[in-house]
């Protein structure tokens, strides 16, 4: 396939729309956290922008995505993005090395940032920068070259299209880890405190997964149509089965059901977005919108200090959407047969692969905060918890209370 400036120039535009992804993040997440710790949450979803760029293009992309070495990480050809041009051409000839090496930058900025809804209100900045660096370099690199730069789970047949595995069950399951590290906020927050920032963050989020799913396709053709009308059912589905149930519940229609609803399909659809068709994406929307619900009752139930609800909704949909993937993928689209075709064995590898990276992804993030912990306390001292993140780390709030 020669190179595609229309499809070079999508990717471009679809990085573009990934990116957004992370300021819409920051509203989201944002809104839902006391005013006290808004600017707080927001600067560690901005910070990511920059810090992890700044590692991406000096190792990041070349760990990921350069030659492999034996399965598990790439070489250093890349390194600094030495041994590229504008004219290097990623592996389908559609598009340059450089453009596919931005579009997942983007990626590799918002992943780790998924997981600060976990640990709300109670993390030191300092602490999350070192826990940031080391997160990438032990879970995000690897897990994006098996998945996407040729390592061994790719080589096995696993298949992801835009993240299920390499972005939602890495965070999510990072995300849990974290929850039982640092053990549960003293002083939580007091409800949502700004919806309308909780709906331009999921306005923001919904617009960019076009561009994170779609965009996967890495190049212009039927299967880019494809990922991009499954994102827009799936998330639908979800978003009005988890508002008609908090209305069967609660007797009272709910805003941030919706808006969660929609968040769950976006992370369930992600694995299969671009393997599946139209009417499985319906049904992955509802299921998404049906077993995060049930996974985030649970936690609540339990006790667990998920604040966000991020392992409920990114973990568990990200986990849910491989597992279905194994069940609705279908060689007529793009990827293998799933189970309903015959493909018994694309879905017992898609199954191991998911429990293997989440268990990978709990166990190494778990380690990586006990690691972090010797360096420098982790979680804030009870009365800068009470002040709040932003008086007490930042140096102007929010808001300015009367």
């Amino acid at each position: 396939m020669a190179f595609d400036p229309a499809s070079d120039g999508f990717m471009l535009i679809a990085a573009a729309l990934v990116f957004i992804m992370t300021p819409g993040l920051a509203l989201f997440y944002g809104g839902m956290v006391n005013k006290k710790n808004a600017v707080a949450m927001m600067m560690q979803n901005f910070f990511s922008a920059g810090w992890t760029t700044v590692i991406w293009v000096l190792f990041g992309f070349t760990l990921a995505f350069a030659p492999d070495i034996a399965g598990i990480i790439g070489n250093c050809n890349y390194v600094a993005l030495f041994n590229l041009t504008p004219n290097t051409l990623y592996s389908n000839g559609a598009i340059s090395m450089y453009t596919f090496m931005i579009y997942q930058l983007m990626f590799a900025i918002i992943t780790p940032v998924l997981m600060t809804g976990a640990f709300a209100d109670r993390m030191r900045f300092k602490g999350f920068i070192v826990f940031l660096t080391l997160w990438l370099f032990l879970i995000y690199f690897p897990f994006a070259h098996w998945l996407w730069g040729g390592g061994f789970l790719a080589q096995w047949g696993v298949e992801d299209f835009a993240g299920g595995i390499v972005v939602h069950v890495s965070a999510g399951f990072g995300a849990l880890a974290s929850v039982f590290f640092l053990g549960k906020r003293l002083h939580p927050k007091p409800g949502n405190h700004s919806v309308p920032l909780i709906v331009l963050g999921t306005a923001l989020l919904w617009f960019g997964w076009f561009g994170f799913n779609a965009g996967s396709a890495l190049r212009v053709d039927a299967d880019t149509n494809v990922a991009f009308i499954n994102t827009m059912i799936a998330a639908s589905f979800a978003a009005i089965t988890w508002m008609f149930w908090d209305y069967a519940v609660g007797k009272k229609w709910s805003s941030i059901g919706f808006m969660t609803g929609s968040i769950a399909g976006l992370a369930t659809i992600t694995p299969a977005a671009g393997f599946v068709n139209p009417q499985a994406a319906m049904i992955i929307g509802i299921t998404a919108a049906l077993v995060s619900h049930w996974v985030v009752d649970f936690v609540h139930k339990k006790g667990w200090d998920d604040a966000l609800d991020v392992w409920g909704v990114h973990g568990i949909g990200g986990f849910t959407g491989i597992i279905l993937l194994g069940i609705f993928g279908s060689a007529a689209i793009n990827g293998a047969n799933g189970l309903i075709y015959g493909g018994v064995d694309f879905f017992g590898k898609q199954i191991a692969a998911d429990l293997f990276t989440a268990a990978y992804a709990f166990g190494v993030t778990y380690g990586i905060l006990w690691l972090v912990n010797k360096i420098t306390p982790l979680r804030v001292p009870e009365e800068e918890e009470e002040a709040g993140l932003d008086a007490t780390e930042y140096d102007v709030p929010a808001y300015f209370d009367e």
